[in-house]
């Protein structure tokens, strides 16, 4: 099914599980496959799969090696696997976005699918895959692949700069949609299996030597990139500005979600109820405005002072001020820090969030009686 045509005049159609690009003229290509990957001047087309098995649950290996893998793919597609190059993914087809922006004579398109919800990670965040343990599977599904299309001619390191550029756009959208990390505290810069398909037009009379964010061409890459990424995400798992204003997601990195809010409530002295009331007034509270407004607030001081910006007498202190005007507003008793550690951070917080559910316990008990 044809998808779109390119200003370059490629074609890009869906083949039930694929995503294909193919190539009306010879065009350079960088990319981060392992199936010709690198900077090639000789491919023929460049494509996207779904490696999902039928019943769409799994990512199973069909050849010892991930690059066999892909090899077959691109048969079975009908490319000849000498001359293209591809990305896989859990991500549906389906649920691709594709985003094109314009400056006079220069177009740059984006086609981009992509989950960070299992696999969201951080730069720098602690790993254990070095060696292979299960070559029958690929690992962790929830790639952002992207396929960048520059209908204009470059050299070989401004294709490279390119890559930097959309990559950094990427990031951008991560952080405006406060995507966290399923590693660690912090905000999630892609997934750890994140590919890339750069693909500029040699036949162009437009040459352009900067890809940077000076350049205009840096600008429509960051642009189109970051739409295209914040709308294939939302496509894909629903992960959008109303997704994340909530409680639970703003506090998900730091390890509270609603069991364990549940549990540190059935610890306590709260009214007896059973998971399921609990869960239900918990929903409520999770999405009260002001709550959320004074949860992302706290959980910002809380990466500042993660990230050293913020001395911990600082931090401390603002979030004491911030802890005494949630219980304010919602007439809960006060809570504070009680140590320097974030732990002690992440336990004041959460015992105002239970003690906020337990005042809405109590005043839906009173109008039942």
């Amino acid at each position: 099914m044809l998808i779109c045509t390119l200003s370059t005049g490629d074609a890009v159609n869906r083949y039930d599980k694929r995503i294909v690009v193919k190539f009306e003229q010879p065009r350079k290509v960088l990319s981060t496959s392992v199936l010709n990957g690198g900077y090639r001047e000789d491919l023929t087309a460049v494509f996207n799969h779904d490696c999902n098995d039928e019943t769409g649950t799994d990512c199973m290996l069909r050849a010892p090696t991930y690059e066999e893998h892909m090899w077959l793919v691109a048969q079975e597609i009908g490319l000849n696997p000498e001359t293209v190059t591809g990305m896989g993914t859990a991500a549906q087809m389906e649920n691709a976005a594709i985003n094109m922006s314009k400056y006079e004579s220069l177009t740059v398109t984006a086609i981009v699918t992509g989950g960070v919800e299992v696999n969201g990670g951080r730069a720098g965040d602690p790993a254990e895959y070095f060696q292979p343990v299960d070559k029958s599977k690929l690992h962790k599904p929830g790639t952002i692949n992207i396929m960048l299309v520059i209908d204009a001619d470059m050299p070989p390191g401004i294709l490279a700069r390119a890559l930097v550029t959309c990559t950094e756009a990427k990031t951008a959208a991560l952080q405006e949609l406060m995507a966290g990390s399923n590693y660690s505290n912090g905000l999630a810069t892609g997934s750890g299996t994140d590919q890339t398909i750069v693909i500029a037009n040699p036949a162009s009379e437009l040459y352009l030597e900067s890809a940077g964010k000076h350049s205009k061409l840096g600008e429509l890459i960051g642009f189109t990139v970051k739409r295209a990424v914040k709308e294939a995400l939302l496509r894909q798992t629903g992960l959008s500005p109303l997704m994340q204003h909530s409680v639970l997601r703003r506090l998900k990195r730091f390890g509270v979600n609603e069991e364990t809010l549940w549990q540190d409530y059935a610890a306590g002295k709260g009214r007896p109820i059973v998971k399921h009331q609990f869960l239900e007034y918990l929903h409520q509270a999770d999405r009260e405005q002001q709550l959320v407004t004074y949860t992302s607030l706290y959980v910002h001081l809380l990466d500042q002072l993660l990230w050293g910006l913020l001395s911990g007498g600082e931090a401390r202190q603002a979030g004491d001020e911030l802890l005494a005007l949630a219980a304010g507003k919602f007439g809960v008793p006060l809570t504070m820090i009680e140590g320097a550690e974030l732990e002690e951070y992440i336990k004041a917080w959460t015992r105002l969030f239970i003690n906020i559910i337990k005042v809405n316990l109590l005043s839906q008990g009173d109008n039942a009686g």
